[in-house]
Order: C-alpha cells, then sequence, then structure tokens
C-alpha cells in the first residue's frame, strides 16, 4: 500500500497534469492519492483511490474553513490522513483532537490513516516506547474493537520527517512491534524521508504492509520507480 500526500503542492491546472502521469502507473500495490482539499473535486483516476489530507473533529456548524468528514464523503473521499506531524507540530494537535476526527470519519465510512511517533527528544530520551503506547491508548479511546480494526496506522517518527534521516532497521522493527500491540489487527506504514535508494531497507522488515509518501509523491517518476522495486521484491 502506498499513500500519496501532496500536501500543499499544486495549483489545479498542475494536479490536472500530474493526474494525467498517474494514469499511466499500473499499480502493483493499493495507492491512495491524497490531493490538497481544494483539488479532491478535480480528481478522476481510476487506477487510484481518493484520500484527503485531514477532516474537521467538528461534524458541521460554524466552523469557519474547517471540512467535516460527511463533506468529503460527499465528494466519495474513502480514506483519510488524520494525526500528521506537521498538523500536530504546526497547529498543536492533541491525541483528543485526532480521536475526535476518527470517529467522524468511520461514522461517514471513511478509513483514517492514523499518524503517530515520537519526536527527536523523546527519541534521544529513550522514551518512544512510552510515546507510542500512550498515544495509542489515546487515540482508540470510545472506539469498538470493530472500529479499531479499520483504522490504517503510519509510523511518522517526527524526526525524520523532511530531515533525511530513517531510522535503521532493528529501530523500526522494535518500534513498530510496539504499534502491533496496540494494533495487532491492522495495516501498518510507515513515513518520513523514504526515496527511492533507502525504501530497500524497509523492505527487510518483516511488519510493514506500506508507505506514505510525502515530497516523493508529487514526482511520478519517482513513483513508477518506488513501484518497480516493490514489485520486483
Amino acid at each position: 500500500m502506498l499513500v500519496l500526500n501532496n500536501k500543499c503542492n499544486f495549483t489545479k491546472n498542475e494536479f490536472i497534469d500530474y493526474q494525467k502521469e498517474l494514469q499511466e502507473i499500473a499499480a502493483t500495490a493499493d495507492v491512495i492519492l491524497c490531493p490538497t482539499a481544494i483539488n479532491i473535486s478535480n480528481f478522476n483516476l481510476t487506477n487510484i483511490s481518493l484520500g484527503a489530507q485531514d477532516v474537521s473533529k467538528f461534524s458541521k456548524g460554524a466552523h469557519t474553513g474547517e471540512i467535516s468528514a460527511s463533506q468529503l464523503a460527499s465528494y466519495n473521499v474513502k480514506y483519510c490522513i488524520v494525526g500528521h506531524s506537521e498538523r500536530r507540530t504546526s497547529f498543536h494537535e492533541t491525541e483528543n483532537d485526532i480521536n475526535l476526527k476518527i470517529k467522524n470519519l468511520l461514522e461517514n465510512n471513511i478509513i483514517p490513516i492514523v499518524c503517530l511517533g515520537e519526536t527527536l527528544l523523546e527519541k534521544q530520551e529513550n522514551l518512544t516506547s512510552e510515546k507510542l503506547t500512550n498515544a495509542a491508548k489515546k487515540l482508540k479511546n470510545n472506539l469498538t474493537k470493530e472500529e479499531v480494526n479499520k483504522l490504517i496506522i503510519a509510523y511518522e517518527p517526527l524526526w525524520a520527517i523532511g530531515s533525511g534521516l530513517i531510522p535503521n532497521i532493528t529501530e523500526l522493527e522494535q518500534n513498530l512491534s510496539i504499534l502491533k500491540q496496540n494494533f495487532p489487527h491492522n495495516k501498518i506504514l510507515y513515513g518520513g524521508s523514504i526515496d527511492t535508494n533507502n525504501i530497500k531497507i524497509f523492505q527487510e522488515s518483516t511488519l510493514l504492509d506500506g508507505y506514505l509518501l510525502g515530497g516523493l509523491s508529487l514526482n511520478p517518476t519517482s513513483l513508477k520507480k518506488i513501484l518497480k522495486i516493490l514489485k520486483n521484491n
């Protein structure tokens, strides 16, 4: 599974041209495209599923600038990223905020792609296990087992985002194991500074089900290389 997070990129015409290139991709894995909200209505691909980058914690009402889960569902959005590190750091989102978003998405039959991970300081102070376990508990608050099992979990160490740094395979497997203990029936993805060279390192993992791609998602040529690598391994 590949989740393509376009972040705050592509004007309308740029997105239309981008989709033309994506149409040529013969996906061998589930591919989910999460464009910026304003481009959701321009989505027209049949070989790729539609996702969103975020959703409001409010169901509707006087919340200027927000986009609700029901509004996303009306555009046939099937997946939605929540808890991305950039939302946490730039917009100070908490696990409680993300939990509300998860509930709203599930009520509208949209599958949440839930991001969580440790900061550099937490990593240095050996607090990763505690951080991931506590976050998982809060994210699952008031969800049934059936609802929890619908989540896609994206391990996204905050220190790796845009830094070019990645965990070594031992560290990766250790942290993924913690997530598997808390989400034993869920698909688990990795996101953070993935490129066409280091993705082979992640393929050594026995616990990963796919990848959340940010900057790399903007380049269809690189995506084709990634898909070829995944197909051949």
